[in-house]
């Protein structure tokens, strides 16, 4: 049975802390395949600790796989899903092009989904007048004017103004425009999910991000703000890059920052965890596996996905 005829992509998704990423770089050695990142925030050159990017991950054996997507933007940009779909396309077809089987891996639900199921996703603008008439209304304000566009699961959404506003821009945009005609590749990915229990999931969030600290996650997150990364940017970006930017400005202690983080943190897997079980509710089939499964035998049961379409 040939695999890339059964399935042209292999997608490894999970929470954050599951092991998805090992996996994912096992089978791609395995299928000498190469890795697709779908992580929104390893993007950004010189965001290595905060989002996670553990290098020796992507080494086995002494062999590098290759990876796509990560460190494709300077930090202070705001990318976006659209300009993730662009780029996975491109990738997606060098890949095809050449051969290798792409194995995609990340946890950003919907960088995942927008691949899954093809997103028609309009490039938006700035709207400099619209962006004017919402500079000096609260927070508050402008939650309101969101909720109007989107249901507000995601609430990083609502993290500062700025991400609130460009939040409106594009609900405001997509409603008026039409979209232009499907143009994405039509896939036909298979979906593993890594699944750590909630007491193993937050043991490892909360070694990891002990682990991270130590390693100097501090240091890195006031080397971008002496870079030139103004604090509000690194606010947007969420989770380590703004607890730890409201540490260095003095708004949080020591203490008190690594408290919300971790609650912080704890947070965003659940919210990962809800956008995973609505993809299954809109027909996404994700095969679940046990995280402390041994990697072995994880990686048979992908195997055995993707040769037979055995169902776990």
């Amino acid at each position: 049975m040939d695999l890339k005829r059964r399935h042209d992509i292999l997608v490894v998704t999970g929470p954050t802390a599951s092991g998805k990423t090992s996996l994912a770089v096992t089978v791609a050695k395995e299928l000498k395949g190469e890795i697709v990142s779908a992580d929104s925030r390893q993007v950004y050159r010189g965001m290595n600790l905060g989002t996670g990017k553990d290098y020796d991950d992507y080494i086995i054996d002494g062999i590098a796989i290759p990876c796509h997507l990560i460190d494709i933007a300077d930090p202070g940009y705001k990318y976006n899903v659209f300009e993730y779909q662009r780029d996975f396309i491109k990738v997606f077809s060098a890949l095809k092009e050449r051969r290798v089987f792409p194995v995609v891996c990340g946890g950003s639900g919907m960088y995942v989904d927008s691949i899954i199921s093809g997103y028609r996703m309009p490039e938006v603008p700035p709207d400099p007048e619209l962006r004017s008439s919402l500079e000096d209304k609260s927070m508050d304000e402008l939650t309101r004017i969101l909720s109007d566009y989107k249901d507000l699961h995601n609430t990083s959404d609502i993290d500062t103004k700025k991400r609130a506003i460009r939040a409106i821009e594009i609900g405001i945009f997509t409603r008026k425009q039409p979209l232009e005609p499907d143009s994405f590749p039509d896939l036909n990915p298979l979906v593993v999910g890594v699944l750590p229990d909630r007491n193993l999931r937050r043991k490892r969030i909360t070694e990891r991000l002990l682990k991270r600290l130590d390693e100097g996650m501090i240091d890195e997150v006031k080397q971008l703000l002496n870079s030139g990364v103004d604090k509000e940017t690194l606010i947007y970006y969420g989770l380590e890059y703004k607890f730890i930017t409201l540490f260095l400005t003095g708004i949080l202690s020591y203490d008190e920052m690594v408290r919300d983080l971790e609650i912080a943190i704890h947070q965003f897997a659940k919210r990962q965890m809800t956008w995973f079980r609505g993809m299954e509710r809109r027909g996404v089939k994700i095969n679940w596996i046990d995280a402390e499964l041994p990697m072995d035998l994880k990686v048979k049961l992908v195997m055995d996905l993707l040769m037979h379409g055995n169902v776990i």
